[in-house]
């Protein structure tokens, strides 16, 4: 991933150097285990344990000579080891360590992304809250519903958002396992008590069984969550996109002093945060699949997925990481505009309130269908700008034969749409 998108805490557990420092820790692990059980000499481990390093400009020579990552690896260990490195890797196969290793650095940038996704809920709720009974217009098709309660909306997005971090902890549970079963997962060459002192040292669990590698579904669950999880902060941004719309202009993404809104235009205040995350989830999508195309590999293993995968897991980390740290700040700075919310609701001249009017003419009226008539008549005239609509409403003799001015006021009481809103919040927070 470009350095632009990189948090420092979440590339470094993407670097090199991390990538090598958790091989060594998964084969120290297994020396340890197998000294343990009396398959290689105690004194021998000693030393693996004492001496064990890497060198990454060594690793980068050797491969380029044996084109085998692993192997490279593996010998630039020995030249630090010494003549005991014949005991290094004994018994393992390649994706022993390289999958066992990888579940490592899936579990350090998990934690990293869940802790961001606890902060983006608790912002997400304080809102909730704060604005539970401020009204707004509810929008569906993109045009005027009904008013609601801001604080709904937001308390909509906290439960999709828990959704999203249960998923995304599962997917992550699901990817915190390791194995160490040898060369098509048989321990022909390895005591399972081996993977299971490894895996218990590494906090890992062992994978029930195994081929050559972790079965990739685990994978593409983990990605898929990654995924939904950037799809529901793409569904809040563009919900914030929209509303900043200079037409609607009920929300508004921070502005900083300096900041500059465009080369060209010196008024514009452009929502580029929620811009930013709503893009990057597609490559997010984009990485879920090519997980989902890695399931399917040729009998006990294959590598077609290893090259994908270099690229989608440390992406889809860092993407997500970037994108919390982004919609944080959007959620902190975020400027709502009550009074323009307030002005909107009744710019149809009261278009927004006809439920009302319907279902309180339906019973005097003698059918919901004509009470329907009545109020659709007046509605499309309102819309044609022939008047506003409760004026309208009570010039039509059809309806005050059966409505007093009084009862057609109280269908136009704003806080009658709030009425229920505490009881809807008791049931989320």
């Amino acid at each position: 991933m470009i350095d632009r998108y990189t948090l420092p805490e979440m590339g470094a557990i993407w670097s090199e150097e991390s990538k090598y420092r958790a091989w060594l820790k998964v084969e120290i692990a297994a020396s340890r285990a197998l000294s343990e059980l009396g398959l290689i000499p105690k004194k021998a481990f000693k030393v693996i344990e004492k001496k064990a390093d890497f060198d990454v400009k060594q690793i980068e020579r050797i491969e380029a000579k044996t084109n085998h990552d692993v192997i490279a690896f593996l010998t630039s260990v020995a030249k630090f080891i010494g003549e005991e490195s014949k005991y290094v890797h004994f018994g393992m196969t390649s994706n022993d360590m390289l999958d066992t290793a990888q579940s490592l650095r899936v579990k350090d940038a998990s934690a990293l992304i869940d802790k961001k996704v606890v902060r983006v809920l608790s912002l997400i709720k304080s809102l909730a809250k704060k604005h539970k009974m401020t009204p707004t217009i509810g929008r569906t098709h993109g045009v005027f519903a009904e008013p609601t309660s801001l604080g709904l909306k937001f308390a909509v997005w906290y439960t999709e958002l828990k959704r999203c971090r249960e998923r995304f902890n599962n997917a992550a549970n699901e990817m915190a396992v390791g194995m160490i079963s040898g060369a098509v997962g048989n321990f022909a060459n390895l005591d399972p008590i081996v993977e299971k002192k490894v895996c218990r040292e590494l906090k890992l669990k062992p994978a029930e069984v195994s081929t050559q590698i972790i079965q990739r579904d685990r994978h593409a669950a983990y990605l898929s969550s990654i995924a939904l999880l950037g799809s529901s902060l793409e569904k809040f941004a563009t919900e914030i996109r929209n509303l900043q719309r200079t037409e609607i202009g009920e929300m508004q993404e921070g502005f900083a002093k300096g900041q500059k809104g465009s080369s060209a235009m010196p008024h514009k205040k452009n929502p580029i945060t929620a811009e930013r995350v709503a893009g990057l989830a597609r490559v997010l999508r984009g990485n879920a699949l090519a997980g989902m195309e890695n399931v399917a590999l040729w009998h006990e293993r294959d590598i077609t997925h290893s090259s994908v995968e270099r690229v989608i897991l440390p992406d889809s980390c860092v993407l997500i990481d970037y994108m919390l740290y982004k919609f944080i700040g959007l959620m902190e700075n975020l400027v709502i505009n009550k009074k323009r919310m307030k002005e909107n609701i009744y710019m149809t001249g009261g278009l927004v309130f006809s439920q009302r009017l319907l279902l309180k003419l339906a019973e005097p009226a003698g059918s919901r269908e004509k009470a329907y008539e009545m109020v659709q008549d007046n509605a499309m005239k309102a819309h044609n700008g022939e008047g506003i609509f409760i004026d309208l409403v009570k010039a039509d003799k059809r309806v005050t034969s059966f409505l007093s001015d009084a009862e057609i006021d109280d269908c136009f009481r704003l806080d009658y749409y709030l009425r229920n809103v505490d009881k809807l919040f008791k049931r989320v927070f």
